[in-house]
């Protein structure tokens, strides 16, 4: 409920990203950009995420858009525990492309 669907929610202490999709699966993403590691901000008048170092450009996926980077952006493991969201931000993955597996939905 924290996270409404097509939300874009930055988690500070997880250095993370929560994507709310519109079908309600959650997506956490790294704030890590893939070229070199810089911090990449949400730009949601851009509906993007837009790298400041290097102008890589991934969408709310984390899919490579533009610029630099060579792969989407790593995303972490996600579950509910006594109600709660759980991110485990000691498993970055990293992926070639976007994939409904890698979204957590709530049951």
């Amino acid at each position: 409920e924290e996270f409404p669907p097509g939300s874009v929610s930055y988690i500070l202490r997880a250095r993370c990203y929560i994507v709310r999709l519109e079908d309600g699966g959650l997506l956490a993403l790294w704030q890590r950009c893939t070229h070199l590691g810089c911090t990449v901000p949400w730009r949601e008048e851009q509906d993007q995420f837009n790298c400041p170092c290097h102008s890589s450009l991934f969408n709310r996926q984390g899919e490579v858009m533009g610029g630099p980077a060579p792969r989407p952006l790593d995303f972490f493991p996600v579950r509910l525990e006594d109600g709660k969201l759980v991110i485990d931000t000691g498993k970055p993955t990293q992926r070639r492309q976007f994939d409904l597996a890698q979204v957590f939905y709530p049951g």
